[in-house]
């Protein structure tokens, strides 16, 4: 018997994908990581109260030769087929219709995200990887009954793949370890995917001319990038394969990682790509590590843009950290999506990317995200201008950039004070996004913006973060809970309610993770145990508490 015990429903297809041999490599990885999976978590913790004690981050005298050594090097692009130019990448969930969409764009690379834009319902992960195994081998074909539309992937040389497997806090409680001694405990989410994607895949993506590529989502420390360095070790021995096979390319998405960006280049060296500027999740990251700090109350989100003293930092730092170690440095995702219907929208949705990439392109940037296929001509003209013929921009040092923690922790300039409709704009993201999230929509289009977990976790954060520091609207009254739940109930009022929405589900998880007393560390995680993975237990009578 397996040490992998299957403890969510088994629907027809799973069986390509759960398969003996795999879930025997995802025990492996559990027996083998999963104690070091719990001290990270556990550090975590340790972290975040020491910031609640005033304890500021700051780069690390212990890793200062790291960071003065000039020698060093990641692997980079090479012998990474597919990954030398990456000027446009597109994002998005890895349903059938999606994932064909990507693989028919002009993008240089999809990011098959399996994390923020896909809701982890037990279909979603085990057909989600079905789906990328087909993708791999050129076999991934879908028709839309209801709508009577086939989608098959045209594309002659379509965006080479790279996998986001959920973060190191996440649990997939449909699959469980089970030891010799008969003791039972949930998988860690970022083994399975990463395990099964690769088990499946790696030598299939080499045999097509690419390799097994992944983004690495929500580290907070160089320790963290060492763990995924160690799977990766791992799994290239299981399956015989050369190191440095696998590539990954980490997204800074968090404020304690910022400071440790050479560390976690360092860490990974050997399978490296470069690192991603992960905006949404880095705002939400300053709101929630400094939480209990009433310097760092944010105004409203559109406030806060890339062009504020603490992103630009963390940017320029980024290009630069990247670039002194042969890795590439990609841009952040801008949220605004084009609207057919409303020209103007559209047309407002264009000039903001071309802006965002205009301004990436020239800070020196190799590439960066797009969320819907209208949008990768503009962003590739944005680098297109400033790249020619060249792959990248590795060889632009950007010596000019000095960070200090100083510049990294500067809330300058975002002293304006939250409104109004910057409560009304958060409840109405939290409560959209959660309704399509418990609906199994990971990525939903919401007031001509691509939300996904990131930017609902900043919403439910700035309003716990206003309430808890009494912060006082631009009008005068202060942002209460019961200011809140008023704004609360008359949003819902005006919103147009169909028989499967989940709305009430979504009021409770808004309630539990904006208004009680403490800052829950994710919206998700508490959402997924209560609901989306008790759901299908009451619905299909698995055992999945």
């Amino acid at each position: 018997m397996s040490h992998m015990m299957i403890t969510g429903p088994m629907q027809r297809g799973y069986e390509t994908v759960l398969t003996r041999e795999a879930l025997d490599f995802v025990a492996a990885l559990h027996a083998n990581f999963f104690a070091r999976r719990r001290e990270i978590l556990a550090a975590r913790d340790v972290r975040r109260a020491a910031i609640d004690h005033g304890r500021l981050p700051d780069f690390k005298d212990e890793t200062r030769e790291i960071r003065e050594d000039p020698v060093w090097q990641v692997a980079g692009h090479r012998g990474a087929p597919g990954l030398e130019d990456r000027r446009v990448e597109i994002t998005g969930p890895v349903s059938a219709p999606m994932a064909i969409n990507a693989l028919n764009s002009d993008a240089k690379v999809w990011l098959a995200d399996l994390e923020d834009a896909t809701s982890p319902t037990w279909d979603n992960i085990v057909t989600g990887i079905g789906n990328l195994s087909q993708a791999v081998r050129g076999t991934l074909e879908f028709t839309d009954e209801a709508k009577g539309k086939h989608y098959e992937v045209t594309n002659p040389t379509p965006p080479t793949m790279v996998v986001r497997p959920r973060g190191w806090h996440l649990p997939e409680k449909h699959l469980r370890y089970v030891d010799d001694h008969g003791t039972d405990t949930s998988a860690s989410a970022s083994l399975v995917d990463f395990g099964l994607f690769f088990f499946h895949n790696a030598q299939a993506l080499i045999d097509a001319g690419r390799g097994p590529y992944f983004y690495l989502a929500k580290l907070e420390a160089a320790r963290e990038a060492k763990l995924w360095d160690d799977v990766f070790r791992f799994a290239e021995d299981y399956l015989g394969l050369s190191r440095g096979t696998i590539r990954a390319t980490v997204l800074i998405e968090t404020i304690t990682a910022a400071f440790q960006m050479e560390e976690i280049l360092y860490e990974l060296r050997d399978h490296c790509a470069g690192l991603n500027a992960g905006r949404w999740d880095y705002i939400f990251s300053m709101i929630k590590s400094f939480r209990s700090h009433r310097e760092f109350v944010l105004p409203d989100r559109s406030q806060v843009s890339m062009t504020v003293p603490f992103m630009r930092a963390y940017t320029e730092h980024l290009i630069k950290v990247c670039h002194k170690r042969g890795a590439h440095a990609i841009g952040g995702m801008s949220a605004f999506i084009p609207n057919r219907r409303q020209p103007e929208v559209t047309e407002n949705a264009f000039a903001q990317v071309k802006a965002d990439k205009d301004r990436e392109a020239a800070d020196g940037f190799d590439g960066s995200w797009v969320a819907h296929p209208d949008l990768i001509p503009i962003a590739r003209e944005s680098f297109d201008a400033v790249l020619g013929d060249k792959p990248n921009q590795l060889d632009r040092q950007r010596d000019d950039v000095e960070t200090t923690a100083a510049d990294l922790l500067s809330m300058e300039g975002l002293d304006a004070q939250p409104t109004e409709a910057g409560v009304r704009a958060n409840i109405r993201v939290g409560l959209g996004y959660l309704n399509a999230w418990l609906s199994g929509t990971g990525a939903a289009a919401l007031n001509n913006l691509m939300e996904d977990a990131a930017t609902a976790e900043i919403s439910r954060s700035q309003i716990w973060q206003w309430i808890h520091h009494g912060v006082i609207l631009e009008d005068g009254r202060p942002v209460t809970r019961r200011l809140v739940e008023r704004i609360m109930a008359e949003e819902l009022a005006t919103i147009r309610r169909h028989p499967a929405d989940h709305y009430c589900d979504a009021v409770q998880i808004l309630r539990e993770t904006a208004l009680d007393d403490d800052l829950p560390d994710f919206l998700t995680t508490p959402a997924y145990k209560q609901f989306l993975v008790h759901r299908h237990a009451r619905e299909y009578g698995a055992l999945a508490a």
